[in-house]
């Protein structure tokens, strides 16, 4: 009896054979007829804003024989900068220790006599980040630390702390950008723009870009000179439109 049954199940299983691959090339053909012609752009936009934040490095650098007189030297002169500091207003959390590096001094060997590099000191370097957020004061601040004893640094840079407001705009003026773009190059095309299909924004945040501006009336006491100016950032979006049919 399976004899007779053989030769239907065998045609069974060719029938099946043939239709396997029949319904993943129909899917795909399906699928690959679905994708709507698109039109893709980048938009770019970007917004100013006044800082009202100043970041300060500065440096206290003392040298001595030994390590140790070096060290005790230091700390004495950044004691005092850090008093000044908090008794300018600074708050402890706006001040922090951004290294500390202990370093010997070498004698310069003499060109006709080559020898072994020999220790005649050592110096020691300690650096604080400052945040000072009475801009107006800045400089009187900065003044008056380097009259206790900062010797180094001086690097400055001026932010604004909440950006949100600011970086909302960029974004907003990105997006516009973008679909101006792409509705100019679809009447170039002769289509008609359809829905956005994805807006993907650049990975990288936004920086700032620093722009010169006129000094603004410093106070009495000021006697360093600062100009903030404005910071611009910029933001990236990639939009992608359906073209209508």
């Amino acid at each position: 009896m399976s004899s007779l049954f053989a030769p239907a199940l065998a045609g069974a299983a060719l029938f099946a054979a043939a239709m396997l691959p029949v319904a993943p090339a129909m899917a795909q053909d399906a699928a690959g007829g679905r994708q709507p012609p698109r039109i893709s752009v980048v938009g770019e936009g970007e917004a100013s804003v006044v800082p009202d934040i100043a970041v300060v490095t500065l440096s206290v650098l003392r040298e001595a024989a030994t390590a140790r007189e070096a060290l005790n030297a230091n700390s004495t002169a950044m004691k005092e900068v850090l008093d000044a500091l908090k008794a300018a207003g600074i708050a402890e959390r706006d001040i922090q220790t951004s290294r500390l590096d202990i370093q010997p001094r070498y004698a310069q060997p003499a060109r006709d006599k080559p020898q072994e590099p020999k220790i005649v000191g050592y110096a020691v370097s300690n650096e604080v980040t400052v945040r000072i957020r009475k801009l107006a004061e800045a400089g009187a601040i900065i003044d008056k630390v380097v009259g206790l004893g900062v010797n180094q640094g001086g690097g400055i840079t001026f932010v604004k702390e909440d950006l949100k407001a600011t970086l909302t705009e960029a974004r907003k003026r990105a997006v516009a950008d973008a679909m101006d773009k792409a509705r100019t190059l679809a009447e170039a095309a002769g289509v008609k723009l359809g829905p956005i299909l994805s807006i993907e924004e650049n990975a990288a945040p936004p920086r700032p870009i620093a722009y010169a501006a006129p000094m603004r009336k410093a106070a009495a006491d000021m006697a360093v000179p600062l100009a903030s100016g404005e910071n611009s950032y910029q933001t990236q979006v990639s939009v992608v439109f359906e073209i209508a049919r």
